[in-house]
């Protein structure tokens, strides 16, 4: 897979997807006293970026001690993110991750699967897997795409009234449409490599 960093940037900002969090963030925040919700905030980011380092390095030795393969891990990556991005387009109450706990949120579903869910940790586990050489270069990239992401979230509320709820339903639609054709695009690389496997 031959990418530049800033489209890896631009496809782990998709793959997080900060915009499309924004209500997510909003509704699961709206019990915890405002002075801690930045702190929430950035905890929940620093947790997703660790998990996502952890993989960039990592990934490759799990992904062969388990015996998973490129092929099945873009076809894996494909089919979760393509049913993620349905959901965004054709939003459900529940929103893209179904039913959400109660109280304040740790770990899981705003770090993960928010964040760093299936398909941002198989586009992180790609690129490092088929460019080991620049792990430097992923390592910023995911540096980048966090930082912007806990940014976007850290002002969300203003975000969200600034720019209103329908058109952030509208990005949040667009985000989705997009990562529909990355994970189309993510599923015919996977059959392309086991076609040419066998």
């Amino acid at each position: 897979m031959d990418i530049s960093f800033a489209s890896a940037v631009v496809v782990l900002l998709l793959v997080t997807d900060p915009i499309g969090n924004i209500p997510l963030f909003s509704t699961l925040l709206k019990t915890v006293e405002p002075a801690r919700r930045t702190r929430v905030i950035l905890r929940e980011c620093l947790i997703a970026y660790g998990v996502l380092l952890v993989f960039v390095f990592f990934g490759e030795r799990v992904l062969a001690l388990i015996g998973v393969s490129d092929r099945s891990l873009n076809i894996a990556g494909g089919v979760i993110l393509f049913l993620i991005a349905l959901r965004m387009v054709f939003r459900s109450p529940e929103g893209p991750f179904g039913e959400l706990p109660q109280g304040e949120p740790f770990i899981v579903p705003l770090a993960i699967p928010s964040l760093a869910g299936p398909t941002a940790i198989a586009t992180v586990v790609l690129l490092a897997s088929r460019a080991p050489e620049r792990m430097a270069e992923w390592v910023v990239a995911v540096s980048v795409a966090m930082a912007v992401a806990a940014l976007a979230l850290v002002f969300a509320d203003r975000i969200a009234r600034a720019i209103g709820e329908r058109t952030l339903m509208a990005l949040e639609r667009l985000m989705g449409l997009v990562l529909t054709a990355i994970a189309v695009e993510m599923l015919l690389r996977g059959i392309e490599l086991f076609i040419k496997q066998q």
